[in-house]
């Protein structure tokens, strides 16, 4: 068996929030529980007394208690979680009122700017004050056109604070791709700044905000944050208005936090949206609240004295995800910008000047400063980072051996998987255990997780769909305009009745971890055995010659073949020598039947607006078939170089 790459240490342990939330069980049901797999075990069989537990170590603060934990294990959808309850969202992530740093803003070349608790409740209830002479009311859909800047949160919690229901996409989004989000829920107000930055350029928001706003007729104001430049013309934003306009003068004011059921809805998360319309997911305000506490609190240790960092953007959940942490009175870094501006080590030296202790980013992050020669531990002073949170797509096992050696030795790395759908995880990060290479370290407590083959049953140290067989608080509440659940249905129950199909290809080891192999809908079949994408990208990321790729299965001649498509790095040619490289590393290290039939090179691969690849678009080009909704993607372009390749019409 392979040796951990990483173990806390005793005294580490019992200094976690996990170790005491154990010893809180123990006590409070005479268990004697001394590790994870224990702890997990009695979550998935007790799933009423676990979230129960995690309510009162969270302290959620409700006005009104709840009168039972759930209404029905056995209802999958449909549980409703906590009835009885009157809570607020915003209240929860506003309990602290003193001095200490909530928010911490870096801007490209800027300086960092800082607000410390009572600073953002003052701003949050000027805000909310505002909405409300607006006329914005409980159920109103506001939302964030915004930079992952402190107004896109104060915007978030002055809308929560009153039962309106918040939404955001990031600036970088194409007018389209706005529409086709902002256009399905109607909101009332919305929110942007004027700019952002990227790689040093500042991009005007407000043309595409005018555009936008022509053919949403439900807004009835907009309200432009000054951020490239200190006063923007807004004259040609029809129902425009500064910020500081905007929000109320008076000073020293009580925000009225409005006391709603724990379902009340609180986010609208969208899919991906590259096979038609996203979908508009439902979140609600205690589910997404008790959920996100526990991931933060438990699976990364999360405690006041932290400075937690993601790197986000607005349209991505991990910056929902990263916002509940104001819950825990920690201090969050916000970053808006090119992570490799003005140099590749832009986000570590942030680390080191800001004492990050949470460090979070992407594994396609984590490959980019591999390739760069980067290293991060050498060059910069990270003595506060004590864990490393990695999402979006899985992270190699040499991206694991990276971070060990280039980053630093003791550090927990949580490779955590999840998505907007549930607005959290289902395997993360667990502080008391130990790290494996290319492996998740637990799946989350009181997530009953399984890996399914075919016929619906539970497998271990196999490949199959990862599957959730009881519900859990943050699952959405429902489908925005789906009156009948039907869409809700479709997307996760339609495989296995009553069991959560999230759409991941994954293994659950024997020691309770797991590991990913890309989505189930982008496996390869080639002979009818199943391949997960991500054995093949892990190898193609160590070759230099790469920078890019995207790999489908192409239906032909009754079967199915491999076809990868690379982008290679600058000053390289897909020679025969490359070529013959390729398929040898394939096939040495992992198997015969993943080596491509062909490859062939392209100028780029397509990614969707939050940045995972997209293989279906790239299927359905090279088959002939229509792609419904390009505006999905980032580089929409990009498809073009897929289509009418006639190496892919031949043998």
């Amino acid at each position: 068996m392979a040796a951990p790459l990483w173990k806390p240490s005793e005294q580490r342990i019992k200094n976690t929030n996990m170790y005491r939330f154990m010893d809180f069980i123990n006590e409070r049901y005479k268990k004697k529980f001394n590790d994870y797999s224990q702890l997990h075990q009695w979550s998935i069989d007790n799933i009423p007394d676990f979230w129960a537990s995690m309510w009162d170590v969270a302290g959620i603060i409700a006005s009104q208690p709840y009168d039972r934990v759930v209404d029905g294990l056995d209802k999958m959808p449909g549980a409703e979680w906590f009835p009885g309850a009157r809570l607020n969202f915003a209240e929860n992530l506003l309990r602290y009122r003193d001095d200490q740093t909530a928010l911490i803003f870096k801007g490209e070349d800027r300086d960092s700017v800082r607000m410390t608790y009572i600073e953002l409740y003052d701003e949050v209830a000027r805000v909310a004050k505002a909405l409300k002479e607006a006329g914005v009311r409980v159920g109103d859909r506001v939302v964030g056109f915004m930079p992952n800047m402190p107004q896109s949160v104060i915007a978030m919690l002055a809308a929560a604070s009153m039962g309106a229901i918040w939404s955001s996409c990031s600036p970088d989004f194409g007018i389209k791709g706005v529409l086709d989000r902002f256009g399905q829920i109607k909101p009332k107000i919305l929110f942007t700044a004027n700019g952002y930055s990227f790689k040093g350029k500042s991009i005007d928001s407000l043309e595409r905000i005018a555009d936008i706003i022509s053919k949403l007729p439900s807004i009835e104001k907009i309200v432009v944050v000054p951020y490239t430049e200190p006063e923007p013309d807004i004259s040609k934003v029809p129902n425009a208005v500064h910020y500081n306009d905007f929000k109320s003068s008076e000073s020293n004011l009580e925000i009225a936090f409005a006391q709603l059921p724990f379902s009340h809805p609180l986010y609208i998360m969208y899919s991906s949206g590259t096979t038609g319309l996203p979908k508009c997911m439902v979140q609600s305000a205690g589910g997404i609240l008790i959920h996100q506490v526990k991931e933060l609190m438990l699976h990364s240790d999360l405690k006041r004295e932290d400075t937690i960092f993601y790197f986000t953007t607005c349209g991505w959940m991990m910056w929902n995800w990263l916002v509940s942490s104001l819950a825990l009175g920690a201090s969050l870094v916000l970053f808006d910008g090119n992570p490799f501006h003005p140099h590749p080590g832009a986000l570590w030296e942030m680390a080191q000047d800001e004492n990050i202790s949470i460090f979070g980013t992407s594994a396609g992050y984590v490959a980019a400063l591999q390739k760069a020669g980067v290293r991060p531990g050498k060059e910069y002073d990270l003595t506060s980072l004590k864990a490393l949170l990695s999402t979006g797509s899985p992270l190699s096992v040499e991206s694991f051996e990276f971070i060990y050696t280039e980053i630093k030795q003791d550090l927990q790395l949580a490779s955590i998987a999840g998505g907007s759908d549930l607005n959290g995880c289902f395997a993360l990060g667990n502080p008391m255990g130990p790290v494996y290479a290319g492996e998740l370290q637990c799946r989350g407590l009181g997530m009953n997780v399984q890996a399914f083959d075919d016929k619906g049953n539970a497998i271990v140290n196999q490949q199959g769909e990862l599957v959730c067989l009881a519900p859990f608080p943050s699952m959405p509440i429902y489908f925005w305009d789906d009156p009948d659940n039907s869409k809700y249905h479709a997307a996760y129950f339609d495989v296995y009745p009553n069991v959560w199909r999230h759409g991941d290809f994954v293994e659950i080891t024997d020691r309770g971890g797991m590991i990913i192999y890309g989505r189930s809908d982008a496996t390869l079949n080639p002979g009818g055995v199943r391949i997960g994408t991500g054995d093949i990208y892990r190898l193609l990321d160590q070759i230099e010659e790469i920078e890019d790729s995207v790999i489908v299965g192409q239906d032909w001649k009754n079967d199915v073949r491999v076809i990868l498509f690379v982008k290679l790095a600058a000053g390289y040619g897909l020679t025969d020598d490359l070529n013959q490289k390729i398929k040898q590393t394939i096939r040495v290290n992992a198997s015969p039947r993943h080596v491509p039939s062909k490859i062939l090179a392209i100028p780029d691969v397509p990614y969707t607006l939050n940045m995972k690849k997209v293989e279906l678009a790239v299927k359905k080009i090279i088959e002939g078939k229509p792609v419904l909704n390009k505006d999905a993607l980032s580089n929409p372009e990009s498809l073009d170089h897929y289509a009418d390749i006639k190496e892919l019409q031949e043998d």
